[in-house]
């Protein structure tokens, strides 16, 4: 089987872009079991509510959602199991001192495979808080409705 090229994206987790500010991102490995890769294949992942966390030096993905391969039988795992990221030891202690300092978070933002490798792509986060997001909202309605307004002006001309 040859080894295909390039970036398939799994899932995304927008989220994350609704309730945070990602203000950096991160490539990061996953540990997992066969079972869990042949399901990710078949897209069946929910990053909805989940997070990452740093323990003992060691970087944790919790409440990551992947369904049990349907034909995995015994070996299937538990769907909701915290998996570990794989990320270089300078990364995961500088992340975590800046989590720690600024009262940032770390949220997995999408689950793609790169080169027949599953990736998670972590962001470095902040919380918006709720007239933010109604701002944003705002902004995107109104860009919405300048493209329909310019949309209907060359129809009609």
């Amino acid at each position: 089987m040859a080894i295909q090229k390039g970036i398939k994206i799994i899932a995304e987790n927008r989220k994350a872009y609704h309730d945070y500010y990602i203000e950096e991102r991160f490539e990061a490995g996953v540990a997992l079991s066969g079972t869990e890769v042949k399901s990710l294949r078949a897209g069946k992942v929910n990053l909805k509510d989940s997070y990452v966390q740093v323990k003992d030096g060691e970087m944790w993905l919790i409440g990551v959602h992947i369904s049990p391969y349907e034909n995995g039988n015994r070996f299937n795992l538990d769907p909701e199991r915290n998996r570990k990221l794989l990320m270089h030891k300078k990364e995961i202690i500088r992340l975590y001192s800046t989590t720690k300092q600024d009262g940032l978070t770390l949220v997995p933002t999408k689950c793609y495979f790169k080169d027949s490798k599953v990736k998670f792509e972590i962001g470095l986060a902040r919380g918006k808080k709720d007239y933010d997001k109604r701002e944003v909202m705002a902004k995107k309605e109104a860009a919405r409705d300048i493209d329909r307004a310019i949309k209907n002006a060359r129809k009609n001309v």
